[in-house]
């Protein structure tokens, strides 16, 4: 028969269950439920649950079949309307059959066949051989696993499991020299350079911090829904599971456990233990799997690696802590913490969450070959064990969680020491650096001073020498223009061309360009304007010389020309002609000789 995959669900009147029997004859089918038995058969498929709480027949269960889907959906009354159902998704334990729940039928059973043995045993042989007795001494044994029901495991298969945990020959080692090997193995592996790398070097860390598991979304809902609701059976689930997860349940096989006092507290103390392994995992894989990820869940449970059997939840923590510290790539007392909080999340959520990372747990180890051992003497019975937990009982585990401390001096690895220490010495060199830096800043402000004394004084020099030169450089350049302008005038005075009344061009040009205001003279020239006064007068009496005598125009020619090389002013004789002719001294602002040239000789004609 095939046990088809199922989920169930309630409201406050009804409990439904959809069974999944694809391939199946809906017309072959058979339902059977009283009280907390629940019974369902359609060829090749048989289901039978173990309710946890009582369900009635009074005529309102409702069936339906989606041919589609494959899929029954049956609801059923519950006998007390409004009752809450605890545990529904806890496939396995609704698997059980009723008797199995306890011992009590496996005893009876055991007595049963014991007195039917008796009854068909035979004849007692009086004539057998008797050997004398010797007492020996069993070889002493050590038990470990899920409530320290295991044992002689290792002793077996000590060569394919040596990889697996780190404790050799444990089934003859008792649990108080575990502990001190296992607390010498951490202090040798410790190494304080890795761990001040990661402390001062937090970037990687600070990234990992800021990660978010499923887990923290849903206690956020819970705590808010729990805020608005006092109810808390009317919150919905918090937790979903997958179908993959559904069908690891599914494949467990329900067991009964006899555990005493002190079994129970080293089981629930083992599961703070495995549940701090796990949340470091997926915390520094961000979700993620890989080959790593058995290797560090193992190795940071000193349940799983050294089968250690705690007495107290300090105890679990301290051991957690020291091993993070030592063992993993990242080790920083940041995540030793934030692991606690995220238990402590976890353990608050309830058994469905707990179930739900030891379901991943099972997984990992199942497919990592040397690691599978751990899945059959701890964490499947820890996934049948979970479901029948009560949710009270996990909820005094949480708040006893929220309630330890955990500080660095706990961890026995003198971190606060080394941090003190690492913290000076960083210190002594920042000094150190700004001393030097201070020294070399001195010296290069030294150098640059007397370098720029230096260069002051050098450009104090060549500043003097160069206004003196420049003063030199502007005289000579004022005298070689004022030269220059006067060599101009002379040779315009001197030029030899002769127009066609007898007058030079150079002399009627330089007189024009003076009376019209547009000469370039001035502008090539300082001279004053009183000596052009002068060099004009000349120029006319030498022209009235020549309008006089045009027969001599050779002579006249040569006399002016002499006359100008080597001017001599004759004030008397420009009197005189003044007086005679009376027009030569009324000239206008702007004269033009020509035309008072013209005008003389038309007069004398």
């Amino acid at each position: 028969m095939i046990t088809p995959a199922f989920e169930l669900t309630q409201d406050p009147d009804f409990l439904t269950v959809k069974i999944r029997v694809p391939y199946a004859k809906a017309s072959e089918f058979d339902i059977y439920f009283e009280g907390e038995d629940f019974k369902f058969y359609a060829k090749p498929y048989f289901l039978r649950l173990t309710l946890p709480g009582r369900i009635v027949e009074d005529g309102r269960e409702k069936a339906s079949y989606n041919t589609d889907e494959g899929i029954f959906t049956i609801q059923l009354p519950k006998e007390v309307p409004g009752q809450y159902f605890e545990g529904l998704d806890m496939l396995t334990s609704l698997l059980a059959p009723k008797k199995s729940r306890s011992a009590k039928p496996l005893v009876e059973e055991m007595a049963a066949s014991a007195e039917l043995s008796d009854e068909n045993e035979e004849e007692f042989d009086w004539e057998m051989e008797q050997i004398p007795y010797e007492e020996s001494t069993p070889a002493l044994q050590h038990p470990y696993g899920f409530g320290n029901l295991r044992s002689g495991v290792f002793q077996r298969l000590q060569d394919e499991l040596s990889d697996v945990i780190d404790i050799k020959d444990p089934d003859q080692t008792p649990a108080e020299e575990r502990r001190r090997k296992r607390l010498a193995a951490e202090a040798a592996k410790f190494e304080p350079d890795h761990y001040l790398a990661d402390f001062f070097e937090d970037e990687a860390i600070k990234h990992l911090l800021k990660y978010k598991p499923w887990w923290i979304d849903a206690h956020k809902k819970m705590t808010a829904l729990q805020g608005e609701s006092h109810q808390e059976h009317d919150n919905p689930p918090f937790v979903v599971f997958s179908e993959e997860e559904r069908e690891q349940m599914r494949k467990f096989t329900n067991k009964s456990y006899l555990l005493d006092k002190r079994s129970r507290q080293h089981i629930y103390l083992g599961l703070i233990d495995i549940l701090l392994a796990y949340c470091y995992e997926t915390r520094v894989n961000e979700g993620d799997k890989n080959v790593e990820s058995s290797w560090n869940i193992r190795k940071l449970s000193a349940t799983l690696c050294w089968l250690e059997s705690f007495s107290s939840i300090h105890d679990v923590l301290v051991s957690f802590g020291r091993r993070v510290l030592c063992y993993p790539l990242y080790r920083h007392f940041e995540l030793v913490t934030r692991a606690f909080n995220d238990t402590v999340m976890i353990l608050h959520l309830g058994k469905a969450a707990v179930l739900k990372c030891l379901l991943d747990i099972h997984k990992i180890f199942m497919e990592s070959d040397p690691a599978y051992i751990l899945n059959d003497l701890f964490i499947t019975d820890y996934c049948i064990w979970i479901q029948k937990v009560k949710s009270k009982k996990l909820a005094a585990l949480c708040e006893s969680l929220q309630k330890t401390t955990l500080s660095k001096s706990h961890m026995g690895l003198e971190l606060e020491e080394l941090e003190a220490a690492a913290v000076l010495v960083q210190e002594e060199e920042k000094a150190l650096k700004a001393a030097g830096t201070v020294s070399k800043q001195q010296l290069l402000c030294s150098e640059s001073e007397t370098s720029d004394s230096e260069e002051s004084s050098s450009t104090s020099s060549s500043e003097t020498e160069g206004s003196d030169s420049d003063e030199q450089e502007s005289s000579t350049s004022e005298d070689g223009e004022i030269n220059s302008s006067r060599g101009v005038l002379q040779e315009e005075r001197t030029a030899p061309l002769i127009d066609c009344n007898g007058l030079r061009q150079g002399t009627d040009t330089s007189a024009m360009e003076v009376s019209d205001g547009k000469s370039k003279v001035p502008l090539q020239s300082p001279t004053p304007p009183g000596k052009l006064v002068e060099e004009l007068e000349m120029q006319i009496r030498s022209a009235m010389r020549l309008s006089e005598q045009p027969e001599g125009l050779a002579t006249a020619g040569c006399i002016s020309q002499e006359q100008e090389e080597n001017p001599v002013p004759e004030p008397d004789r420009f009197s005189e002609d003044a007086a005679g002719k009376g027009n030569f001294l009324e000239v206008s602002p702007k004269p033009n000789p020509l035309l008072f040239l013209c005008s003389t000789n038309e007069d004398e004609d």
